[in-house]
């Protein structure tokens, strides 16, 4: 199967391409830059120029495939909303061209867009947080509406010894402030999953995926801010402390309503759906790697 790879040179998506072209799939990549085109070309993918803005590069793309994966988001929390909304059109751009062909559209989301006190978040839940994110899981089921074939991955914090989603910025500010700090008790949990668990189950959704169900790419239900908190501070040397709510807003900034979000999340329905087994190290073992 030819597949066009958003984000191909990107965390997560580079490791879906190596893991496409291990199966025998063909890879058209999307780069913006040249040093993204030649990662493209030494993994053995085709490169497709362009980028999130470029529409039409999006469109052409798409049309000279028989699947899309599209990973590639703006990471600027500066501008979250407005990214969000990109988002938004692009996966309506890239559903315009499917609709009707029943090429796959796999759209990518994160498990904290469906919020459900007392229990892990599940495939079933809908999206119901605030949070500008969930405007990619409306543009899927808006696109899918119009006769896409649309699979949705979420994604809880997905991580190698290297990077870690948003646990990341928890490091840098760490780094910055020299302490590591979670809120209150800090039993709130993430979920997590790695890196290559991750590229695993995007071919499995590609490859034995239903179309319009939701997928959760949770290796671990959740991951107590307090022990993420602690191997942040055994990386890199700092004390760990405990916050208030306030002291959180002056020591996290942005980021001090996710590091004091609650957000289990299950897999059980993908596990069983696709056969997909996480094998990969645990969050907290890649993060007491040296960093």
């Amino acid at each position: 199967m030819r597949v066009f790879v958003t984000g191909a040179s990107g965390f997560i998506g580079s490791a879906i391409v190596d893991e496409l072209i291990a199966a025998g799939h063909e890879v058209l990549g999307l780069a913006r830059s040249d040093a993204a085109a030649a990662a493209l070309v030494a993994a053995g993918a085709h490169v497709h120029h362009g980028s999130l803005e470029d529409l039409d590069s999006l469109r052409s793309g798409a049309e000279a495939s028989d699947a899309v994966i599209h990973t590639a988001f703006i990471h600027d929390f500066s501008k979250w909303a407005e990214n969000c909304e990109l988002d938004r059109h692009v996966i309506e751009i890239l559903g315009a061209v499917l609709a009707g062909s029943d090429r796959p559209l796999i759209v990518t989301s994160g498990t904290g867009v469906a919020r459900t006190p007392g229990r892990a978040t599940t495939e079933d839940d809908a999206p119901n947080s605030p949070i500008p994110r969930v405007a990619s899981e409306e543009a899927a089921a808006a696109v899918q509406a119009r006769g896409v074939r649309v699979l949705v991955v979420r994604l809880p914090q997905v991580h190698d010894p290297l990077k870690q989603g948003l646990i990341s910025y928890m490091i840098e500010v760490a780094r910055e402030k020299g302490v590591s700090a979670y809120i209150g008790d800090g039993l709130n949990r993430w979920p997590a999953v790695h890196r290559l668990d991750t590229a695993n189950l995007y071919r499995l959704v590609l490859e034995k995926g239903s179309a319009g169900a939701r997928y959760n790419a949770v290796a671990e239900e959740g991951v107590s801010l307090r022990s993420i908190a602690e191997a942040i501070g055994q990386r890199l040397n700092v004390p760990v402390v405990a916050q208030s709510p306030e002291e959180a807003q002056e020591h996290f900034g942005w980021l001090a309503p996710l590091v004091a979000a609650d957000v289990p999340a299950s897999s059980q329905r993908t596990r069983e759906h696709l056969g997909w087994y996480p094998t990969g190290p645990d969050l907290i073992a890649d993060l007491r790697q040296p960093g």
